[in-house]
């Protein structure tokens, strides 16, 4: 890629403020292929510049992409002036500007949500040739059956005569199952056990395609292992544009 101010990296990449900059380049702590340089527009090339704040070598990416464990009573959004949404959630040092959820949880769904600043992998994810398989736990307020199972198995009419894709329900005990859908549909999971009779009170997200919530608690969040990164281009078949393999081009901004 092109070359770029130095203060315009360091600053994608998290290192502070253009003043919080300012200082951090004027008192000699940023090296450039391992001299000091202290002018915040000296240009720089991320793919072959070796950059160092403090002395440890800076990893240029060109995109960011978080898991979070959404809490209920949380809304999906970036921003609200009322209610609580998923960045106020976020810990201070994985909070960027650009970052977006890709789809959503309803406010009192709990669970996975991921986070991207890749504007064209969270287009794949949701559009609809490219809907990666998401599982939910559910609790419901009457007992599933395995006529529930095969009504899942076939696709739910809805009360607005859409019918959904072919879902899979796992019973686990008389009023938990988990629920394996394709495709998106607000509030779709809720609306076909409501199909079904049954009214879910509590909903959690627990994988959407190669992303697993694991052990993460509510309320927390990680970035995306590299080999997470990995799996989810591949899974939206997009090369992932921090492969040293895929030719350098800059991010929004830079």
């Amino acid at each position: 890629m092109s070359r770029v101010r130095l203060d315009r990296l360091l600053g994608h990449m998290g290192f502070g403020s253009r003043k919080e900059l300012r200082a951090l380049l004027k008192a000699g702590r940023v090296t450039v292929d391992g001299r000091p340089v202290t002018d915040p527009g000296t240009l720089v090339d991320p793919g072959t510049s070796s950059v160092a704040v403090d002395g440890e070598p800076v990893r240029f990416q060109r995109h960011f992409h978080v898991l979070l464990h959404k809490p209920a009573g949380v809304i999906t959004a970036t921003a609200d002036p009322r209610q609580r949404t998923v960045m106020d959630v976020l810990p201070e040092d994985l909070r960027r500007r650009d970052l977006v959820p890709v789809g959503r949880l309803d406010k009192d769904t709990e669970g996975l949500l991921l986070l991207t600043t890749d504007g064209t992998l969270a287009h794949r994810l949701m559009a609809p040739r490219w809907h990666q398989p998401k599982r939910y736990l559910a609790r419901v307020d009457r007992p599933l059956d395995p006529a529930d199972q095969e009504a899942f198995a076939a696709g739910v009419p809805l009360a607005d005569g859409y019918v959904t894709l072919p879902a899979r329900l796992e019973i686990l005990s008389p009023q938990e199952g988990i629920v394996t859908v394709r495709e998106g549909k607000y509030h779709q999971v809720r609306r076909m056990f409501a199909a079904r009779g049954k009214r879910v009170v509590y909903l959690k997200r627990l994988s959407m395609g190669p992303l697993s919530l694991g052990d993460l608690p509510p309320g927390a969040a990680r970035p995306l292992t590299a080999a997470e990164v990995d799996a989810l281009y591949r899974s939206a078949s997009l090369p992932n544009p921090d492969d040293p393999d895929v030719p350098l081009a800059g991010p929004p901004g830079l």
